[in-house]
């Protein structure tokens, strides 16, 4: 028998998908009760979903199975399905690319399969790319982290659309949203500030699943349907945090290293649009935050308002890169010591109130970054005007009702 690299691959890839024993899952400790994502289950049922289809995965280095085997390897070896490009998104297909970059078009080492890139592409151009690379069914599968302004469910969207005008099916294997689906929360966003950070009217953490976002962005947001098909985990309930899934985390950016930074993100990542640091740099990013000139009077500050499930202390670090690379900084370290009593969006608020009344160099970033962040103006004018975290909190409280009320419709998993 002539050895190609997809056949060596395939024993490996084939027992990865099928769930038998391989030298690194004998291993590994058995996993009772650990969440089936939607690959899991495409793969148990042998692909039939993709049965005489030409698929182009989207995806990241997040598409892993439970023992770390990329899908796109695992499905390339596997004779089952005729997987024949891949679509990468933001930070690439293999994630070499760092925040607002991609990998560009290529043929991945490993696989020989063309790669095209989707960042930063919507509309006609995209669909372009999907009609050159010749598939039938474009299939997405990237671990999101619960925001709004996190990028990849806006490639999902984008996917969506160029699918439908290329005439291609679009299905969507889920993955658990890390910080729950219990309920949405922040401000919802106004259509005139739509961006790659929020195409549409979602709230600011979402508590949706990717799959669960795509049939609501078929539902209500696409002017027509794309032919959609999503295939669901076993084994979630909406109050899971990640590691109540067994999963194994591959960071989905190369700022995003924990669950943890996920828990926070959806509230600090505000901090992009001011002039102090987000964390970015630092082995904590979006869990510290700081400026020059800052000292142990925020974290005060913050402590004072007694948030629930989070203390916050006084830190001080130097970023290897991004702003005040090199520089040491004072400012804080977010500590959440009660993860279901913790709101990320009303914490980064207020972190923002009290950054501006201690320190006199606050600044929002001169292009209102801001406004793009939080879906519209009023975050940031209310902030100016004095407001305090429960008055800024209050203003977005009837358009998120109504957010929560359609969300509704589209919630797979109890």
């Amino acid at each position: 028998m002539k050895l190609t690299r997809r056949s060596l691959l395939a024993g490996t890839a084939a027992a990865a998908a099928a769930g038998t024993p391989t030298a690194s899952a004998q291993a590994s400790p058995k996993r009772d009760g650990r969440v089936r994502t939607g690959f899991d289950r495409l793969a148990a049922d042998g692909y039939a979903l993709l049965d005489g289809q030409r698929v182009g995965m989207v995806t990241n280095p997040t598409g892993v199975t439970a023992d770390v085997h990329h899908i796109v390897d695992v499905m390339h070896a596997d004779r089952r399905v005729n997987l024949t490009a891949v679509f990468g998104p933001e930070h690439g297909f293999r994630g070499t690319a760092q925040a607002g970059g991609s990998e560009g078009r290529y043929d991945d080492p490993a696989t020989g399969l063309p790669v095209y890139d989707t960042y930063l592409k919507s509309g006609q151009p995209l669909a372009d790319v999907f009609t050159a690379s010749g598939v039938d069914t474009v299939v997405f599968d990237i671990q999101d982290v619960g925001a709004r302004f996190y990028t990849y469910i806006w490639t999902l969207y984008d996917c969506m659309e160029a699918a439908r005008l290329a005439g291609k099916r679009f299905v969507v294997l889920d993955r658990p949203n890390p910080v729950t689906g219990r309920e949405a929360l922040g401000p919802v966003l106004h259509k005139e500030f739509a961006t790659f950070v929020g195409r549409q009217p979602i709230a600011q953490a979402h508590g949706m699943t990717v799959a669960e976002l795509a049939r609501l962005f078929n539902g209500e947001f696409l002017t027509d349907p794309v032919p959609l098909e999503t295939v669901p985990m076993t084994g979630w309930k909406r109050s899971d945090f990640y590691d109540a899934s067994g999963l194994p985390w591959v960071p989905p950016s190369p700022n995003m290293p924990t669950p943890d930074t996920a828990l926070v993100y959806s509230g600090t990542c505000l901090f992009e649009g001011t002039n102090l640091s987000e964390g970015r740099g630092t082995t904590r990013p979006f869990e510290l935050l700081g400026a020059d000139g800052i000292d142990g009077r925020w974290a005060a500050a913050a402590n004072e308002l007694r948030l629930p499930g989070v203390h916050f202390r006084e830190a001080y670090f130097a970023p290897t890169f991004s702003k005040f690379q090199g520089r040491t900084v004072g400012g804080v370290q977010i500590h959440v010591h009660d993860r279901a009593a913790y709101d990320p969006v009303r914490t980064g608020i207020a972190l923002l109130v009290t950054a501006r009344r201690v320190w006199s160099g606050f600044a929002w970033r001169s292009d209102d970054w801001i406004d793009k962040l939080t879906g519209s103006a009023r975050v940031r004018t209310a902030i100016d005007a004095g407001a305090g975290p429960d008055e800024v909190v209050a203003d977005w409280q009837e358009e998120l009702a109504a957010f929560r009320k359609v969300r509704t419709e589209y919630l797979r998993y109890g």
